[in-house]
């Protein structure tokens, strides 16, 4: 692992939050990595976990250039919420699982340089996705520390957040490993309750024709001299 080296007298080091480069290359690299966010946000959010994207990991104190931006970290046994930047040495956690919405443009940038750096620093799985497919066939391709080595996974599982992920288009999809359901986009979220309310709303007609529907004999029945018990209907 990355020293993180401890240097006295350093209160006035300065770590910026921002660098003013775009938080993605493409619309695609943009969706897929605000999709991933929310959607393990709302999958960890009775954890002491955290997940962040596109803010700044430094990983050696008092020297603030040594810093990355991965696209989506999450990170275990940690406060939840979110930070303006992540200090490896404040928090004493390395993120367990980081995502990369990879390009052409990006590739030797995260194929050599960043592996390499999760790898020295402990990070347990590494994921690239490559939305519009430039340069990984398969669009997605993970990383798993073995000892203190990356292998490739061949399985598309994850196993610190027991999901099981599958390319979808442009997105990645998780999917549960204990009851195989999966973890819904906002998109996905805000039709199922559209679903649910007009559900709600047919059992409500339902309801009431069936209760016009018991009115309408309770008058015949008295048509007929008989009047009706609430038990006989």
């Amino acid at each position: 692992m990355t020293a993180i080296l401890p240097v006295a007298n350093q209160t006035e080091i300065f770590y910026p939050s921002a660098d003013g480069e775009p938080v993605a290359e493409t619309f695609d690299h943009l969706y897929a990595l605000l999709t991933t966010l929310e959607v393990l946000k709302q999958y960890l959010a009775n954890r002491q976990a955290t997940v962040l994207a596109d803010q700044f990991l430094y990983y050696s104190q008092g020297f603030p250039k040594l810093r990355v931006a991965p696209d989506v970290m999450v990170i275990f046994d940690v406060a939840p919420g979110g930070r303006d930047n992540y200090k490896l040495w404040e928090e004493g956690q390395v993120p367990r699982v980081i995502f990369e919405m990879t390009s052409a443009g990006t590739q030797d940038k995260d194929q050599v340089f960043k592996k390499t750096l999760y790898e020295q620093l402990g990070v347990k799985e590494y994921w690239l996705f490559d939305p519009k497919g430039e340069w990984i066939e398969e669009k997605l391709r993970g990383y798993r520390l073995r000892g203190e080595i990356y292998e490739t996974i061949t399985d598309s599982r994850s196993e610190p957040l027991q999901l099981r992920l599958q390319v979808e288009g442009q997105i990645i999809g998780f999917y549960r490993e204990d009851n195989g359901e999966k973890l819904l986009i906002p998109d996905e979220l805000a039709a199922a309750l559209q679903q649910a309310e007009e559900q709600v709303e047919q059992e409500r007609q339902r309801a009431e024709q069936a209760e016009a529907q018991v009115e309408q004999l309770k008058a015949k029945l008295r048509e007929l001299g008989v009047e009706p018990n609430t038990g006989d209907i």
